[in-house]
């Protein structure tokens, strides 16, 4: 196990109506909010005006950005500094999934910095400082609600990059389970994809000596492999929504991570997917990642995936490693597919065209892709094709 520090501040309030805490948080912390939302769902559904009602109940005043989109933009970004400076916001309130908080978090380090907000993604700068969030979580899926990473595209140049700071982790989030009722089935299924993927980079990955890690990543998967499609078939209920928002929240907060090295090609690869075509990342992630296991399996990596059929899919441990692996990975996709995820980029509307753009682009973003296998550029290239 690699040494690691682990420090996570972030107050989590979880549960039915926990949205009543908001007042108390805000009240300790702002005099003035930016509350920032994705594209109209959380007023339809109600949610905002749960949040209005404790902002009102603190009497602090707040100001809106509202409209961003799956796969956040930059020029949104922009828009959120703009308000931020010119409306003197001390505070950050996020309302929504990952893509708000992931903007919000740019618009918090952006905000106190004199130059370009994009200078954290494409240069050796260190956010020195950031205007404090918190979050209202809506989705499950990225993580982002505990951890101090956001990932923003920047659509003249289709690149889609993460920049990570201490400083821009959520104060607070507040997760309601009930808050995920109304996300539909598709979004549902995208987002337990993405969960499942952030424990995959993490769990496979060196070293094999982390064995605490890698046995709780191996019960999270269990639990969105048995509460997965209960949330898809029954939406409103409570339990599979809760356990789903929880799992996500753990995926990505660093606790899978600590001791590790992590992996992260699949979500290197999937950047460079969507940042051209737009497509919803965990749909991305789904199709690329069994193909992934097909192209890293080799006998430096088979005792993993045995390991992950074994403590995973149940697979028989007397089948013999190599038909377990491949059992393993064939039991990954058909659980995505089963979930309603495409298992083809072609179903996507994303033609064979500009693979080698996308696998040059992925080395160029990431210098080194992948740590479990380092990925040359061919071997990108045979992913994305077999994922055709």
């Amino acid at each position: 196990m690699l040494n690691f520090t682990y420090d996570i501040p972030t107050r989590i309030h979880f549960g039915r109506g926990e949205i009543k805490a908001l007042s108390g948080e805000l009240e300790t912390c702002a005099k003035k909010v930016l509350v920032v939302t994705g594209q109209g769902s959380v007023k339809r559904n109600g949610i905002f005006n749960d949040v209005v009602r404790e902002i009102k109940k603190a009497g602090i005043p707040f100001v809106e950005l509202t409209g961003i989109k799956p796969n956040p933009r930059l020029k949104s970004v922009y828009r959120g500094i703009e308000i931020c400076k010119a409306e003197g916001v001390d505070f950050i309130l996020a309302v929504g999934g990952g893509s708000v908080i992931d903007a919000s978090k740019a618009i918090a380090a952006g905000a106190k910095y004199k130059n370009d907000v994009w200078d954290f993604f494409t240069k050796d700068v260190v956010c020195t400082e950031a205007v404090p969030l918190g979050a209202v979580l809506t989705l499950a899926a990225t993580g982002s609600e505990m951890n101090s990473y956001g990932v923003i595209t920047k659509e003249d140049t289709e690149r889609k990059l993460a920049f990570g700071t201490p400083l821009v982790r959520p104060v607070f989030s507040i997760l309601d389970p009930e808050y995920t009722y109304t996300v539909n089935k598709y979004h549902t299924s995208a987002g337990i994809v993405d969960i499942m993927v952030h424990i995959f980079e993490e769990y496979f990955s060196a070293p094999p000596t982390a064995v605490v890690q890698d046995r709780i990543a191996e019960a999270l998967l269990k639990v969105c492999i048995k509460y997965g499609p209960i949330a898809c078939k029954k939406p409103k209920d409570y339990e599979a929504r809760a356990n789903i928002l929880w799992a996500g929240t753990l995926a990505l907060n660093g606790l899978l991570g600590n001791g590790k090295s992590g992996d992260w090609a699949s979500h290197g690869i999937e950047h460079e997917i969507s940042a051209i075509y737009d497509i919803t990342h965990g749909v991305g992630l789904g199709i690329i990642v069994p193909n992934w296991m097909k192209v890293v399996l080799s006998k430096n990596t088979l005792d993993k995936f045995v390991e992950f059929g074994i403590n995973v899919w149940d697979v028989d441990k007397d089948k013999g490693k190599e038909k377990i692996a491949n059992i393993a990975i064939e039991k990954t996709r058909d659980f995505f597919t089963a979930l309603g995820v495409p298992s083809k980029l072609s179903a996507v509307s994303v033609p064979q065209d500009r693979f080698r753009d996308m696998a040059k682009g992925a080395i160029e973003s990431y210098g080194q892709v992948g740590s479990f296998k380092k990925l040359s550029e061919e071997d990108i290239v045979k992913i994305l094709t077999f994922s055709l």
